[in-house]
């Protein structure tokens, strides 16, 4: 797609999940409780594919966002540029990533320091006396890889005289944008 606003949407996409520092490393994501409530949390992109528009994140395989993807696997996500007044968002597939190939070229990305926060032996969201309270397994970890896979983009530009929302939809031949009411 040759459209402007497509492009800078890839590109900025591209930048977070490259550069630690740009806004778009961090995202907002919301999948749908087991109460039909939704839960709300950040994770960080680790990767971004703009062939396939597909957005990769880790998380722990015992999180609740593990439950709540395996029973509704349709999720939301919102990324803000402040410095841009730019909002994304996506609507996806998560689909957890299941290859042990795959999965151990993801892990080998982690550093490992950061790699025993998949090894606690308490399970994510559980009660503890402290931050010092965590325990650590030696050896198995619980690192999982989610990637989504968008059908909808919400584009939105906050921007005087006058603000830009394009909504872009997935089609059999490609995806369509078309212009919305701010």
């Amino acid at each position: 797609m040759n459209d402007p606003n497509w492009q800078e949407l890839l590109a900025e996409m591209q930048a977070g999940a490259q550069d630690v520092t740009h806004p778009f490393r961090y995202a907002t994501l919301a999948t749908l409780g087991l109460e039909q409530l939704p839960r709300l949390r950040t994770i960080v992109i680790r990767e971004f594919d703009p062939e396939e528009l597909r957005i990769t994140f880790y998380t722990d395989s015992r999180s609740k966002k593990i439950l709540h993807i395996k029973e509704n696997n349709k999720v939301s996500l919102l990324c803000f540029h402040p410095g841009l007044m730019l909002q994304l968002r996506f609507e996806g597939l998560a689909v957890r990533e299941r290859s042990e190939d795959v999965l151990a070229h993801y892990r080998d990305l982690v550093p490992e320091p950061t790699r025993i926060e998949y090894r606690s032996a308490q399970t994510p969201g559980s009660v503890i006396d402290g931050p010092e309270r965590v325990e650590y397994l030696d050896r198995d970890d619980y690192f999982s890889v989610i990637h989504v896979l968008p059908f909808k983009i919400e584009y939105l530009r906050l921007n005087r005289p006058r603000h830009k929302r394009i909504r872009y939809s997935k089609r059999q031949d490609g995806w369509k944008g078309e212009f919305l009411v701010p």
